[in-house]
């Protein structure tokens, strides 16, 4: 059945407008995105097939060209419709950001580093340099490393600080092939890079994980030092 032959309450559009967003599957939004599926499927049918063999809808999103491309009807302006969605929750929540209204929800900042490390092949371990007011000053990829693993130069990392004028930090890194489960390597730099902060009086506000399917926060879990 077609998607205009649903209940008006069924039907993603109708539903995002009367309910909001968050009463929407990931499919049902990629669906409103793709607009139409093929001869055979729905927008619906469509959107939930590919989340399906991509895994979640951040995989999908986040996956090569080629590989989404050479989907069934998926073309080169659906492929687009796609990619612009992503690029404009980026950009919003990057406004947020650097005007201090996001950043102290845990919630809104993992968002925000989920998109900027989901397509990350290897680890690597970025800095967000804040001032007092949590307005973004600085977002940068400072160390690269491995498929598993990415060594960290605490002592950069404070120089890159004081570089930027910040006094508040966000650390984050990602686990490329595997969930956010923090590591006794992970918690130990955590730990060790919140020492090194407290003596030149530089507030680590947050830890994060990107994983291939969740996002953790240190803060937000209470884990050490945060607890």
């Amino acid at each position: 059945m077609a998607i205009k032959d649903w209940h008006e309450d069924d039907r993603p559009r109708e539903k995002l407008l009367k309910f909001g967003a968050p009463h929407l599957t990931d499919a049902e939004i990629l669906a409103i995105f793709l607009r139409t599926g093929t001869q055979a499927q729905s927008a619906i049918e469509l959107a939930r097939h590919l989340i399906k063999q991509f895994g979640t809808l951040a995989e999908l999103l986040a996956a090569p060209k080629e590989s989404v491309l050479a989907c069934h009807g998926i073309g080169p302006a659906k492929y687009a419709q796609m990619l612009a969605s992503l690029e404009m929750g980026t950009r919003y929540l990057n406004s947020q950001l650097k005007t201090g209204q996001a950043l102290g929800r845990s919630s809104a900042v993992k968002d925000y580093i989920s998109t900027q490390l989901r397509s990350e092949s290897r680890e690597v371990f970025v800095v967000l340099c804040l001032d007092n007011t949590l307005n973004l000053l600085n977002f940068e990829i400072l160390f690269t490393g491995g498929l598993s693993s990415c060594s960290v130069c605490i002592k950069h990392v404070l120089r890159h600080a004081l570089n930027h004028g910040a006094s508040q930090l966000i650390i984050a890194h990602n686990h490329p092939h595997t969930d956010a489960q923090p590591s006794t390597a992970d918690n130990l730099l955590t730990y060790e890079l919140k020492k090194a902060c407290d003596l030149i009086d530089l507030s680590l506000i947050d830890h994060i994980i990107v994983g291939r399917n969740t996002t953790l926060s240190y803060a937000e879990s209470s884990l050490p030092p945060f607890d």
